[in-house]
């Protein structure tokens, strides 16, 4: 509990933003001390329709969440407040019909987010209303505040790993036992896609969405896959957790993680709370160098490395129509799943920038189009670190992924191609990797012919790889 908040008069509001849960919450916490609660979920255009990054799969997925908190507010003796427009505006007639004291949400670290939270916080303290932005997203209690030696944010991921490591987490907050809801306020109903001006979405993703959904998974992946993490979490096919989408909307609280997963010694915990630190790492970057969200992290790297521009080989891309079947299988569990194994983010994106030459910025903006998980600092991160000017001091020529090697080390008997590119279900292994080294026969037998039922390569890997090379070295000169 938060000790300056706790002399608070009056109904408190809780703001959920991408903090969908009821257990380990601080903010929740804080505003179930007031005498009542109005929790609330306001839609704003300006970030869901008119937005950098809108996203139908994403905001569906939301909407399913948001329905099953909506259910958890119920069962505590509340329920969810919903309302459309901004922020500010829509706190500020909440507060006056409820006549609360304080308006309670979960910090959070984007440029957008922070100038909008410092937006509201203004107009209520201009009407006497008390704002507190609470921990939660993340299991340190703010991370762009994890400094060097020398007092700077650190722009390496190991260092920033083992100071990280040592700091000391806040207590884990109970759900609370029962919310006295603040009388007299219309809940209003949740909208559709259409209603918030997306577009339907015809895939059926894989994951279930809400806390209740996200839970269970997590208890899963603790009984069933953390001890063979470490092994396994590479395999597009299997061993991942499959819980960002969960982290992404906060269904599950990240320190909670840490502790039920990720305290063990084992090498599976150990694995798994380095991935929960590179979240952390990429929230503090993105906050202390909030340029990131538009431009390369390495100065020297900005507006030097002359990007092409070929719609055609773009669209390729997007649609998993490369004819490099690792690319392609992961291209489209994006566009069927909402979702993409890690590892394979890795290969695309490294075959988009240094096989295509397209600009990381068109990955970044597919993959927030399309990610339920697709989260603005993490994405961003990944993309640039793929792209050789983030944050990691390792030189361009050592993150050059070949999509062949890459499959045959990581889906070496073809299980995650076949499932997602179904022209290749009955390739043998021996041709899977390299579909167009197979001759007319061995086509027909396979039922692919490639050009055909499927494409040819869009390009030459290894003499792109060569270009890329030369790309690079002229841009750092």
């Amino acid at each position: 509990m938060h000790s300056e908040t706790s002399e608070l008069k009056g109904p408190a509001i809780m703001w959920f933003r991408r903090d969908l849960r009821i257990h380990d919450l601080p903010a929740l916490a804080e505003a179930a001390s007031a005498p009542s609660v109005l929790p609330c979920f306001i839609f704003d255009d300006r970030l869901l329709g008119r937005g950098r990054f809108p996203s139908s799969p994403r905001t569906r997925f939301m909407l399913a969440c948001l329905a099953d908190l909506r259910q958890s507010l119920r069962d505590l003796g509340a329920d969810l407040i919903v309302r459309r427009g901004d922020p500010e505006r829509v706190l500020l007639d909440l507060a006056d019909a409820c006549g609360a004291g304080s308006v309670h949400w979960t910090a959070d670290v984007s440029p957008w987010a922070r100038k909008r939270d410092q937006r509201v916080s203004d107009l209520l303290a201009q009407q006497g209303i008390t704002a507190l932005a609470h921990p939660g997203n993340y299991i340190v209690d703010d991370p762009a505040a994890i400094r060097s030696g020398q007092d700077r944010p650190y722009t390496v991921f190991s260092p920033f790993a083992k100071t990280w490591r040592e700091i000391e987490r806040r207590p884990m907050e109970d759900p609370p036992d029962q919310l006295v809801p603040a009388p007299g306020t219309d809940p209003g109903r949740l909208p559709d896609l259409a209603e918030l001006g997306l577009d339907e979405v015809s895939s059926v993703p894989s994951f279930e969405a809400g806390e209740t959904a996200g839970r269970e998974a997590a208890r899963k992946f603790r009984n069933q896959g953390l001890e063979s993490y470490s092994k396994l979490r590479n395999n597009p096919a299997g061993g991942s957790s499959r819980l960002s989408p969960y982290l992404r909307w906060g269904c599950i609280s990240p320190l909670e993680l840490e502790v039920k997963l990720g305290l063990e010694q084992a090498e599976g915990p150990r694995v798994f709370r380095a991935q929960l630190a590179w979240r952390e790492f990429y929230a503090s970057v993105m906050q202390n160098f909030p340029e990131v969200s538009r431009v390369e992290f390495q100065e020297r790297y900005r507006g030097t490395l002359n990007w092409q521009s070929d719609d055609e080989l773009l669209e390729a891309w997007k649609r998993g129509q490369t004819g490099y079947p690792l690319i392609d299988a992961g291209m489209r569990e994006l566009l069927e799943d909402g979702w993409m194994h890690n590892r394979v983010r890795m290969v695309v994106a490294s075959f988009l920038t240094k096989d295509l030459h397209l600009d990381w910025r068109e990955g970044e903006a597919w993959f927030m189009e399309r990610l339920i998980d697709g989260d603005v600092a993490s994405n961003n991160g990944g993309w640039q670190w793929v792209t050789s000017v983030g944050t990691d001091p390792k030189p361009y020529f050592q993150r050059m992924f070949n999509p062949m090697t890459q499959q045959e080390k990581f889906d070496p008997h073809g299980e995650y191609v076949r499932r997602w590119v179904g022209e290749l279900a009955d390739v043998g292994d021996q041709h899977l990797v390299r579909p167009w080294t197979m001759d007319e026969p061995q086509q027909i037998a396979a039922k692919c012919r490639i050009g055909v039922d499927y494409p040819a390569p869009v390009i030459d890997h290894a003499e792109e790889r060569r270009f890329a090379v030369e790309r690079y070295r002229a841009a750092a000169e």
